[in-house]
């Protein structure tokens, strides 16, 4: 099993791992999600969740990966510019209901799938959970 020191180096990122709220976050630089998901399957991590935030003033979303390495729990955020990124359901099927509650919820499309709705009612459109800027 890989250690957790050796996770940055182990999947080529610079950046340290940092400790916060039980998670060991870490930053994955110019690492994709298809990328990041491949490497942890190669490490035989367990995904658990992906959290999604919309970001204040229009400034896009941030998206934290949550996979479980031997009982440590790892973080990897994504800030996305726009609404879109690449899905993982190909290489990691528990993501599939994080995905589409993601999808449903925020807008955020999730490239390279479809899915049928969870919880829209007919007539709603994605983005539920969006906020207005209070101006």
């Amino acid at each position: 099993m890989t250690s957790l020191e050796s996770i940055p180096e182990t999947l080529g990122i610079t950046a340290p791992l940092v400790l916060k709220g039980g998670v060991h976050w870490l930053e994955p630089g110019v690492m994709t999600v298809r990328e990041l998901a491949a490497s942890m399957n190669a490490l035989q991590a367990r995904f658990i969740t992906i959290t999604a935030y919309q970001l204040p003033h229009d400034e896009g979303f941030r998206l934290e990966y949550h996979w479980d390495l031997g009982g440590q729990l790892l973080g990897f955020p994504f800030v996305l510019a726009g609404n879109s990124i690449d899905s993982i359901y190909d290489l990691c099927e528990a993501v599939d209901w994080i995905e589409r509650e993601i999808h449903e919820g925020f807008a955020i499309d999730f490239l390279g799938r479809t899915y049928e709705p969870l919880l829209l009612r007919q007539g709603d459109t994605p983005g539920v959970n969006l906020r207005e800027e209070v101006k």
